[in-house]
């Protein structure tokens, strides 16, 4: 990336990641040789644009058991929100672009989102398992102020009463607090916030377009109070960045009514890998080399582990560490006792005819 005059830092502001790393799916690329002589090579800080995709299905069956939800509804993809650790920046590459700054600049938007909802609800044994949104991008990032997927999907949610699980790191889910209430008095819904740091200074560096962390724990005090089952996940915890922030968040969360939490430890793999090297190189030079090493201590020596069971939690020393620290601090603030439970027996197609026979 070259300075110019748009962009003489060299730094794009407000966004996570600083490149536009190959998307492996396409054959051919581009190199700058002899920038020099190419004004056009500039790389320039484009404004964010919309894509209207032409979706077929929104709601996806999860096969993975380290995650913890079973399908997922996802409206948009990319995310402006911008963090540079996003494991949802691989499946940009799927859509022709970049897992870099095109996952943050162009968002696809599912407009036909809420009729395909409401098609796949009325599937013939359909069981009413819980769907879980922001399986892959935040459902509330800033393209939702605009387009009002997100509610819609829930007020679809609650016709059909269906059970929703949400996780947000923006403070738009309190636009939606009418019908977040109606659906937790029918036990159909469950909020998490994620929250991975109270260093504002580190939160705009990596997550440049969320909600501080001060606006995040006002969301949990503000759901908690209004009767919805409110939990945190701390994810995910960067070694030698925010892992010895838990005990802090913990308590923080608490206080503000979270009953649940969770974490994992960060993983980079695909592109993200690359991504996440050259921001930590860029912002903090001088810990890049422990907080790599540390990484890559909790993934057997790489930044990425693969395998089921292992690949959020990590394992080694240090991921031990963690995971001790946030067993107990959990016990000393009383979180997780009990789990939330969510209803699937009022599950109903609205309008339906009776069966006569």
């Amino acid at each position: 990336m070259e300075l110019n005059a748009e962009n003489p830092s060299g730094y794009f502001k407000g966004r996570g990641a600083q490149v536009n790393p190959h998307n492996h799916f396409l054959k051919n690329d581009y190199v700058k040789e002899h920038v020099e002589g190419i004004d056009d090579w500039e790389e320039k800080d484009s404004k964010t644009t919309f894509i209207f995709g032409d979706a077929k299905s929104v709601v996806n069956k999860v096969d993975s058991p380290d995650v913890g939800m079973a399908y997922s509804l996802n409206p948009y993809q990319g995310c402006e929100h911008g963090c540079t650790y996003c494991y949802a920046r691989n499946s940009h590459e799927y859509w022709g672009f970049s897992a870099g700054l095109e996952f943050e600049r162009k968002i696809i938007v599912k407009k036909e989102a809420p009729q395909l909802f409401r098609k796949f609800l009325e599937k013939k044994g359909w069981n009413a398992g819980i769907i879980s949104l922001s399986g892959n991008t935040d459902c509330y990032q800033p393209a939702e102020r605009k387009f009002k997927l997100t509610r819609q999907l829930l007020q679809i949610a609650l016709e059909y009463k269906q059970p929703i699980g949400m996780i947000t790191k923006n403070s738009l889910v309190l636009r939606d607090l009418d019908i977040l209430k109606e659906m937790a008095q029918e036990k159909l819904c469950m909020v998490y916030v994620s929250i991975n740091s109270l260093n504002e200074d580190l939160r705009l560096k990596m997550e440049p377009r969320t909600a501080t962390a001060a606006q995040r724990l006002k969301v949990v005090e503000q759901l908690s109070k209004a009767g919805i089952p409110v939990g945190v996940m701390v994810a995910p915890l960067i070694p030698g960045l925010s892992d010895h922030e838990v005990p802090a968040i913990l308590k923080a969360i608490a206080e503000r009514g979270a009953t649940n939490a969770g974490y994992t430890v960060v993983r980079l793999n695909g592109a993200i890998g690359g991504i996440f090297k050259d921001w930590l190189e860029k912002n903090y030079p001088d810990r890049f080399d422990k907080v790599w090493h540390m990484i890559q201590s909790c993934h057997g020596g790489k930044v990425n582990d693969s395998r089921f069971g292992e690949r959020m939690r990590g394992n080694g020393n240090i991921a031990q560490l963690i995971s001790d620290t946030f067993k107990l601090h959990c016990r000393l603030n009383k979180l997780n006792l009990n789990p939330v439970e969510l209803d699937s027996s009022k599950f109903r197609v609205p309008k339906a005819q009776l069966n006569l026979f």
